[in-house]
């Protein structure tokens, strides 16, 4: 079922005829996926445990293995995202103290196996 085109942090896009765009497949559950892991938990009042919060990581160091777990446990309640084969999320540190997560998942509505990648 197709839903509104909208990242996490951005403004709700256009379609070519001037409509609101609408967003289905693997860029939905990517929409879905990025919002349940950069909504901090409990902002959502009438689901407190909708969202990872890994926003509240920026500036922490040696914070990584916290971000994977948090991370992967929130993948697995996301009702898009496959359970097998698991999510694997891959960190890296960069040197000015930027965590950037890599987040490998199969797409439960589609079948197909997707690749995000977005730095804290």
């Amino acid at each position: 079922m197709a839903d509104l085109s909208l990242l996490f942090g951005g403004d709700l896009n256009v379609g070519p005829t001037g409509d609101l765009a609408l967003s289905d497949g693997p860029a939905l559950t990517e929409q879905r996926v990025l919002r349940r892991l950069l909504t901090n938990g409990g902002d959502y009042i009438w689901q407190l445990n909708y969202g990872a919060g890994l926003g509240q990581f920026v500036g922490q160091p040696g914070a990584a293995a916290v971000i994977m777990g948090v991370a992967r446990t929130q993948m697995l309640l996301e009702a898009a995202v496959a359970r097998s084969p698991a999510p694997a999320v891959r960190i890296t540190s960069a040197v000015d103290g930027t965590v950037n997560l890599t987040i490998q998942y199969t797409d439960a509505l589609v079948g197909k196996n997707n690749f995000l990648s977005f730095s804290l």
